[in-house]
């Protein structure tokens, strides 16, 4: 069976885990044994995303016709598309989501459980982030009590800001750019994840992945951010246990306090006083209504904001500035 196949439906078995039984998600099964249950896995998030498909004004029997008749019509120069054979994934999908008798199976089920159990194993515990605090910056005063240097560990300069200090206007900014359900998902959003499937037909370069806010929680502080499918399929799990542990206002407060935004700042408080010199509890509706006209904000936009903001990457000012502007008429 080709690998990537292998490791497309181990990651699929993932997600069928996390969207359609979130509270009792299996992180091994036995080759052998388990062969039946892991099918009908497969078949019950298959369904659960042709409905999402369907939400999304999508139609998937189109859309994969498409693919096998003209691949590049899909794919193109979409890397992350590249060495999928379209053939071997559609007569998959008769097995798995039209439910047939497939003559030539293309999916080696025992090497799919094998990559999915070794991806699986000994993953972080999310209780860790339970009351946890990030490391933050310091300031050493000088004689006259006057700032001297600051004192931070790599990748940390911040200053943590509980949630209730960050305005709700900023809350429901970083929300609605990137994650807008975040209060409706159990950690992975299958809507999301079609939405950035879609965009990444219509252009090409680094890939969208159409994480969550708990994914990119999970990612920057549990699992790494190494770009491979085993990363993916850890993410995925611990971002649905992370759900069960923590409370939306828990996992917001440690995004908003571990997001890379630019200029050496991570954490929204650290961006805040970075960009506008002010701190995050006064970013007020206002002072972003008011920027256009401010000659000094109209130059970091100039300067900043040369780096296309993508939901889930860094963008700095422009990321800050997107991400607000929507909200500029609540």
């Amino acid at each position: 069976m080709d690998m990537i196949l292998v490791k497309i439906f181990a990651t699929a078995l993932a997600l069928s885990e996390v969207t359609t039984a979130p509270q009792a998600v299996k992180t091994h099964f036995d080759p052998v044994q388990d062969r039946a249950e892991v099918v009908q896995m497969l078949r019950d998030g298959c369904a659960h995303m042709r409905q999402a498909f369907d939400i999304e004004s999508i139609n998937l029997d189109d859309l994969i016709a498409t693919a096998l008749n003209d691949p590049k019509a899909v794919a193109g120069d979409i890397k992350a598309f590249h060495g999928i054979n379209f053939a071997d994934l559609n007569t998959a999908y008769h097995q798995f989501c039209k439910n047939e008798n497939v003559a030539n199976p293309v999916v080696d089920l025992g090497q799919v459980i094998e990559f999915f159990n070794n991806a699986a194993a000994d993953l972080p515990d999310p209780a860790r982030l339970k009351g946890r605090k990030l490391p933050s910056m310091s300031v050493v005063l000088d004689g006259k009590g006057g700032s001297f240097a600051n004192v931070f560990e790599p990748r940390n300069r911040r200053v943590w800001v509980p949630l209730a200090k960050i305005p709700d206007l900023v809350q429901k900014a970083f929300i609605a750019a990137e994650d807008r359900r975040f209060f409706q998902h159990h950690g992975v959003d299958e809507r999301g994840i079609i939405r950035a499937f879609i965009g990444n037909l219509g252009e090409s370069g680094r890939p969208q992945g159409g994480s969550t806010i708990t994914q990119q929680v999970v990612k920057n502080l549990l699992v790494g951010d190494d770009v491979t499918y085993e990363r993916k399929i850890r993410e995925m799990i611990v971002a649905s246990r992370l759900e069960h542990t923590l409370g939306k206002g828990e996992i917001l407060e440690l995004y908003l306090n571990s997001i890379y935004l630019g200029r050496s700042s991570w954490g929204i408080e650290m961006a805040a006083r970075s960009y506008f010199g002010k701190k995050a509890k006064d970013l007020t509706r206002v002072l972003f209504e008011m920027r256009w006209n401010n000659p000094k904000h109209k130059k970091l936009l100039e300067v900043e904001g040369n780096r296309q903001w993508v939901p889930g990457r860094d963008g700095g000012y422009a990321q800050l500035v997107a991400a607000l502007d929507d909200q500029r008429g609540w």
